[in-house]
């Protein structure tokens, strides 16, 4: 089995065999325009076919697996948002990992990344446990929701531009249907930057005519109508860079205790 079924009995799966599946980029952008609600829109996402490429690679990931996990049954679908639907801080990634999220179902989880990024997120109050081991484990956000500017595994981990661009409406219509309540958007990486820069700016935010170069603790000020919002950047904790030491877990917890910080201030 290649990957999980929509509606078979997967912890949290938002899909079901009615959900209808994009089949290219078009289908996407009328999908995620379509969608009327948060979870309409995670289920579709759930069940994408629009990037030939990255089906047979997350696919046949799930088939072979790796040897640590060859007893489990990987996720092998897109991994769609999760978290709270009215969140106050988003948190945007790359892609999930081919053994990480493609494996448990959820973003961020499964690898190291996640360890160490689910541990500073319960430090700082934005999660229920210091762990996220799979979807249905119990853990929970609390005022924060994840997604991802590529919602499936690609290899080597990078996705083509084209990739990107197709994947591109789902990220921006996530961040419309949440955009209300969001105060902190915090891009994990170089990637994630970039990609949600153009996303925030189709969701109706509004932007400097310029992006700022990316770096760890940038902040930017932007807003939604008259609500001031703030994008901030984070290093992503990536196996090389905790290894490196190029981020330590006082520098994750410094930007999500600055979200938490932004998010608990009254707007004027």
């Amino acid at each position: 089995m290649s990957a999980v079924p929509p509606g078979s009995g997967w912890p949290g799966d938002p899909a079901g065999p009615e959900t209808p599946v994009a089949h290219d980029a078009l289908d996407v952008a009328k999908l995620a325009a379509e969608s009327r609600t948060v979870a309409e829109l995670t289920a579709r996402q759930s069940v994408c076919r629009a990037c030939p490429r990255l089906v047979e690679w997350r696919e046949s990931v799930a088939d072979t697996k790796r040897r640590a996990f060859a007893d489990e049954t990987y996720w092998g679908r897109p991994i769609p948002g999760w978290g709270d639907e009215r969140p106050h801080t988003l948190i945007v990634g790359l892609a999930p990992a081919a053994h990480g999220g493609n494996r448990t179902g959820r973003i961020f989880t499964g690898d190291r990344s996640g360890d160490w990024l689910f541990a500073s997120l319960h430090r700082t109050g934005l999660a229920t446990r210091e762990t996220s081991t799979r979807a249905g484990d119990g853990q929970r956000l609390i005022g924060a929701r994840m997604m991802a500017a590529v919602r499936c595994a690609p290899p080597a981990n990078k996705p083509t531009t084209q990739e990107r661009d197709a994947c591109f409406p789902w990220l921006a219509r996530e961040l419309a249907m949440t955009a209300e309540s969001t105060r902190v958007v915090v891009a994990l990486g170089g990637f994630a930057w970039q990609a949600v820069w153009p996303a925030l700016r189709e969701a109706g935010f509004t932007l400097p005519s310029r992006r700022p170069r990316f770096g760890h603790g940038v902040e930017v000020p932007i807003s939604y109508g008259t609500v001031p919002v703030t994008l901030l950047a984070c290093y992503h904790p990536s196996q090389q860079n905790t290894f490196t030491g190029r981020v330590t877990a006082e520098m994750l917890d410094a930007v999500f205790a600055r979200a938490v910080e932004i998010a608990s201030t009254p707007s004027l």
